[in-house]
């Protein structure tokens, strides 16, 4: 067998787990902080939305270069770079993003998968060629999301937890109030997570629904689950010690939906940062060229969905905790709050071409939430540390897949 393929589907897998490892959190940390389900619960469940996103609708094309960061059309032999040159960079590349995602998950910082191989191709491409390989306009844009990605999340987050605040917690009867109010949110998570599903997860098996056509759509199970959900609230006998307790027992079942809704969109998203590079290695191995887009064989999405499954299951307890519980406390209300701003900011930001970090913004989201409560409420010291590792991510992945690829083309190649 080809020794270069057995070490790219070596490589392309531990990327995946770590990948899995570290994003996991962004799906079910607050379910678990919020004890809505155990953490033995969240690793299966996470492993079966993950797996399934990232093998049912994962892309089955790809970049090969994540977001576009280096233009393609300068590697080429007037340039001085060979195929050879390219694979290596590749392995590198995805290399350097997964010692990167390994360090920050055994230290429990929540970090951005796709920030992690961004850096890691920068750094290739400055090592094999120098600034001209790289759109530093793209990188303006990645870094933006920075910003762009925690503050809506944490806006949105803030306002939804204040409004079931308002509207059910700090009634007299909270228990009665969220018997008519939580059918309708029930109606937005569906209108939300339905939309989310037709115009992200659709898109990568290039089945896309005209928005005339998904609207309505969304609407109409949006008002089917209103009618559906609003019954079964009013004959059922909700559990719980107290008022209070009762109604953070509704919101589990949100939480969960949404969750699972966050675990599949990012199986069938992110597992493109680890068989992108991947697919490209193949495809130049196989045809002798460099492609900026490589179709994606299915046996590949099964090897990045394994590796995330394997990634959730070892090591993703270690962000889930930070993200469950070091940065806040974290209940079902405050949880489904965090949750539904991550799906809808995502949604959004998304639709409109803006860049967007999903870990970044249920980051966002558990802050907002968290100062709902007051600036008391939060862990700054937590909030401080992952903040370091974010702007850390893309630096630092960049210069281990720079100073790798020197020392490889000294040594090795």
């Amino acid at each position: 067998m080809d020794p270069i393929l057995v070490i790219s589907l070596v490589v392309g897998f531990y990327m995946a787990w770590n990948i899995g490892a570290n994003d996991v959190a962004n799906s079910f940390g607050t379910s678990v902080g919020s004890k809505a389900i155990t953490l033995k619960q969240a690793i299966l469940i996470a492993a079966i939305f993950e797996f399934a996103g990232a093998v049912l609708v994962g892309s089955q094309v790809t970049r090969t270069i994540s977001k576009g960061i280096v233009d393609i059309s300068f590697f080429t032999p007037e340039n001085g770079v060979t195929i050879q040159n390219f694979i290596y960079g590749m392995l590198i590349s995805l290399v350097a993003a997964g010692l990167w995602l390994q360090i920050a998950t055994q230290l429990g910082w929540p970090v951005s998968t796709s920030h992690s191989i961004v850096g890691a191709v920068v750094g290739f491409g400055l090592a094999i060629g120098g600034g001209m390989f790289v759109k530093w306009n793209n990188l303006a844009n990645i870094a933006l999301s920075w910003l762009i990605s925690p503050i809506f999340g944490a806006v949105v987050a803030f306002f939804i937890f204040k409004m079931i605040e308002h509207f059910i917690l700090e009634k007299k009867d909270p228990e009665a109030q969220a018997r008519k109010i939580v059918p309708y949110l029930v109606g937005m998570t569906i209108f939300i997570l339905v939309l989310s599903i037709i115009f992200e997860a659709l898109k990568n098996l290039k089945l896309g629904v005209p928005p005339l056509m998904a609207i309505p759509l969304a609407l109409g199970l949006a008002l089917i689950s209103v009618v559906i959900i609003h019954q079964m609230l009013r004959k059922r006998v909700l559990l719980g010690s107290d008022p209070l307790d009762r109604v953070e027992n509704i919101f589990k079942s949100l939480q969960i939906m949404t969750a699972c809704y966050v675990a599949f969109a990012h199986g069938a998203n992110d597992v493109a940062n680890a068989i992108g590079p991947l697919a490209g290695v193949m495809a130049a191995r196989e045809f002798g060229t460099i492609a900026a887009e490589s179709p994606v064989p299915f046996w590949l999405l099964i090897l990045g969905g394994v590796g995330i499954v394997v990634g959730v299951a070892t090591l993703g307890y270690k962000v889930i905790s930070t993200i469950g519980s070091k940065l806040t406390e974290v209940t079902p209300t405050r949880g489904f709050s965090a949750e539904f701003a991550t799906a809808t900011t995502v949604l959004i930001a998304s639709e409109m071409g803006m860049p967007i970090s999903t870990t970044h913004t249920i980051v966002g989201a558990v802050i907002g939430v968290a100062l709902g409560r007051g600036l008391g409420a939060l862990n700054l010291r937590a909030v401080g540390e992952i903040f370091s590792s974010w702007i850390v991510t893309i630096p630092f992945t960049g210069a281990l897949s720079f100073g790798l690829y020197v020392l490889c083309d000294y040594f090795i190649f």
